[in-house]
């Protein structure tokens, strides 16, 4: 299968170049700021809705598989983005990027991408359903507690920006699940739209993200060749991450479709929670420079997905 570019990814890049060259500023930012708290509220009332009680219990059922994701998203990512931070920060990568590398390690998987290529693999979908959305909400905690341990000097992590994530992310994701019996056939059927809606909402933040690191001067300091490492840096902690969940899934005897959901659920990192996160935990200009890694890996795993989903389906247990 040849891998074609992610309209998304593309649109993506060009609202972090659109607001590194031609930034909103002033009012105009701020308004858009609020607006993008309360477009991922959105966003995360729409995952809460689309969760469907069947679908949580089967996938709950298989509690060893769960417990392994989220060790592998909280635990092992974290020592491998915390090993890489105190490597390369100041030799290969600038500081900022260094930081930005060791947040990817910590926000939580994604959802949408585990899902769709688990179930290309011939993976356990019920199982990647509500492993990544579990980790989607422990995120909520946990990724604030990882980097308040980790990235203190960086960050500004206290009682207040842990509540507005959880007004931001938490509270809608429940709120959705509650309404799912009113609004769930109503979001299936428009799901083609909501998907628009999904995007859009990431794309806004990318853009207040990158406004922000443009009005503080973050990319003066920056060179081609600090892009290019920190995407070189992603594509190995990729590789490192996909290996150690093949290796796990192996080790612990799960099914073939166990491991193919560990290897999804347990490589890929969240832009929908991570850039909101990193927007309250890092209110300062550099938070553009901060989520550019984690905005580079979520290319490479979609770029990774695409190529080796299809590939496990074919060639079976063997792969």
């Amino acid at each position: 299968m040849r891998w074609r570019p992610d309209p998304f990814i593309a649109t993506l890049l060009a609202a972090a170049l659109i607001g590194s060259l031609l930034p909103a500023t002033g009012h105009g930012l701020d308004l858009l700021k609020q607006v993008s708290v309360l477009v991922i509220g959105g966003l995360f009332f729409l995952y809460g809705a689309r969760l469907s009680t069947t679908q949580t219990l089967a996938g709950l059922s298989h509690w060893r598989l769960q417990l392994t994701v989220l060790a592998t998203t909280f635990v092992a990512f974290p020592l491998l983005g915390l090993a890489f931070h105190q490597i390369l920060s100041g030799r290969l990568l600038t500081p900022g990027l260094a930081s930005g590398v060791l947040l990817l390690c910590l926000v939580p998987s994604t959802v949408q991408s585990c899902v769709v290529y688990t179930r290309i693999a011939g993976g356990n979908v019920p199982a990647a359903v509500v492993g990544a959305s579990l980790s989607s909400m422990l995120g909520v905690f946990l990724t604030p507690a990882l980097v308040a341990s980790l990235m203190a000097a960086d960050a500004g992590v206290d009682a207040g920006s842990v509540v507005r994530i959880v007004l931001q992310l938490f509270v809608p994701f429940l709120f959705g699940q509650l309404m799912r019996p009113r609004v769930g056939g109503w979001i299936r059927r428009h799901e083609t739209g909501l998907t628009f809606y999904d995007r859009g909402s990431i794309v806004l933040v990318v853009f207040v993200a990158f406004s922000k690191g443009a009005e503080s001067g973050v990319w003066s300091d920056q060179s081609v060749w600090s892009v290019l490492s920190v995407t070189g840096v992603c594509g190995v902690i990729l590789a490192l991450a996909i290996g150690w969940s093949v290796l796990v899934g192996r080790v612990f005897g799960f099914s073939r479709a166990d491991r193919i959901t560990l290897v999804f659920c347990g490589s890929n990192k969240s832009l929908a929670s991570g850039l909101p996160i990193a927007t309250v935990l890092f209110p300062g200009g550099d938070v553009a420079l901060i989520v550019l890694p984690l905005m580079l890996f979520h290319q490479l795993q979609i770029m990774a997905g695409a190529v080796l989903a299809p590939r496990i389906r074919t060639r079976g247990d063997g792969a």
